[in-house]
């Protein structure tokens, strides 16, 4: 409930508007005299003040709230001030709008445009606070990110926040990681902030995707080959292990790679050796090994599709990626950063975006700004501009959202109710009712 301070030091005003504001369901508080508007502000808070210009019989100068304005705008710099007076010239008026009164009604007031002009009051300095709110929080994450090398990654969710902090604690041990997460999602970004990050950052980090590489050519690939190990081998190969020695070797899509190439990379993750194909010579390498995959490896496990001796080696420590879609405050962040401030988006085009579900991820988001800055004319991309499928603008109904949806998105939304609203396509009172259904309460 929203919290007015009506100061005037007419009995009679101070009651109608006890009743207005009442009805509309705002908590009203009533001081008469400019002490004894003070002396209620020290002791509590209040999201509104209203007040009168003049308090003394006879008195029409409007010094008096003249110099009040200044001590509450002086002490109560963020509190939305409200001027009310029938007398006050205007010159006047305009001195202290400048100088940070919010607005000013005359007496006497018309209530339905006083409560307009309350209800904008309050509205904006809501948003003003959560706007606040987030300059603060990105102060701080950007102050406890200071020093660190995030590989170029862009975000401003909670979500991302907290895995880059993981992995930054991460970064200079030589556990195995596993990053899991949808295709798309960024896990090679994470590596590479495993990497920049550890003692080894000024030796190579290695990329294999382990999906891609044929079973034929693995050994080779991962291990290296003498001259005429096979057909083609005119010259000495240096396999992935060796070009990674004293640095980071990242196995991506590590979850598609062949059974037998599962058997073959144990050895070497267990002890280090291998041997060249075609060679009998042992070698040795110090590797930092880490992994991701968008399967589910357990489940691989169990069907006997994954060894799971090989996943106990790099699984030693895991982080999960979590999808586009999940770290809703990201959303406009990448989309900007894609655009490289070459053109902007309309407010309606930033809207779609955040509703789309975004399968494919940030590598879809990317693609999809992209053609935007190749094939819209003009210098704002509008909804039209970015090709997305006809249904991903469309609003979810009540019943479309589940708890664990909200859930999500209100974590990345940082607890503030409207946005998460505005990020699922409903109302505010939508998400209120949903939320009390599903016993929610804001992070």
């Amino acid at each position: 409930m929203k919290k007015i301070l009506v100061i005037d030091d007419n009995e009679a005003v101070c009651t109608a508007l006890l009743t207005l504001f009442q009805l509309q369901g705002y908590q009203v508080l009533l001081a008469q005299s400019p002490e004894l508007a003070l002396q209620l502000l020290a002791r509590q808070t209040v999201d509104l003040i209203l007040q009168d210009m003049n308090f003394a019989q006879g008195e029409m100068s409007g010094e008096q709230g003249k110099n009040l304005f200044y001590q509450l705008r002086s002490a109560y710099p963020a509190t939305p001030l409200v001027l009310m007076t029938a007398w006050t010239q205007l010159d006047m008026v305009v001195e202290l709008v400048k100088a940070g009164a919010t607005d000013y009604i005359a007496k006497p007031w018309d209530d339905q445009r006083l409560l307009t002009t309350v209800a904008n009051v309050l509205k904006l300095s809501e948003l003003s606070q959560q706007q606040q709110q987030a300059q603060r929080r990105q102060q701080e994450r950007l102050a406890s990110f200071d020093g660190k090398d995030l590989a170029g990654l862009v975000f401003a969710s909670t979500a991302m926040e907290q895995l880059l902090q993981m992995a930054l604690q991460l970064a200079p041990s030589n556990a195995a990681v596993l990053i899991t997460g949808e295709n798309g999602a960024g896990k090679e970004g994470i590596a590479q902030v495993l990497h920049a990050n550890s003692d080894r950052r000024l030796q190579p980090l290695i990329k294999v995707n382990m999906g891609a590489l044929p079973a034929d050519l693995m050994e080779a690939e991962l291990f290296g080959a003498e001259v005429g190990a096979y057909s083609g081998a005119s010259k000495t190969r240096i396999g992935r292990f060796e070009a990674a020695d004293g640095g980071s070797l990242f196995l991506d899509e590590i979850g598609n790679l062949s059974l037998s190439g599962q058997m073959k990379l144990l050895r070497v993750l267990q002890t280090g050796e291998f041997e060249r194909l075609g060679s009998s010579q042992t070698r040795k390498v110090d590797v930092r090994i880490i992994s991701a995959t968008n399967s589910d490896l357990t489940q691989a496990i169990a069907t006997g599709q994954f060894r799971q001796d090989l996943y106990y080696r790099i699984n030693v420590v895991q982080l999960h990626l979590p999808a586009l879609r999940q770290r809703l405050d990201d959303i406009i962040p990448l989309a900007r950063h894609f655009l490289a401030g070459t053109k902007t988006l309309t407010a309606e085009a930033e809207q779609a975006l955040r509703q789309y579900s975004w399968p494919g991820n940030v590598r879809e988001l990317q693609n999809l700004c992209q053609r935007a800055l190749l094939l819209t004319p003009g210098e704002a991309i509008d909804v039209a501009d970015l090709g997305l499928p006809q249904d991903s603008g469309s609003k979810k109904s009540l019943d479309d959202l589940d708890k664990t949806e909200i859930e999500l998105a209100l974590s990345a939304a940082e607890g503030i109710v409207s946005r998460a609203a505005k990020a699922l396509g409903i109302s505010r009172q939508a998400l209120y009712r949903r939320m009390e259904f599903y016993g929610i309460t804001p992070p």
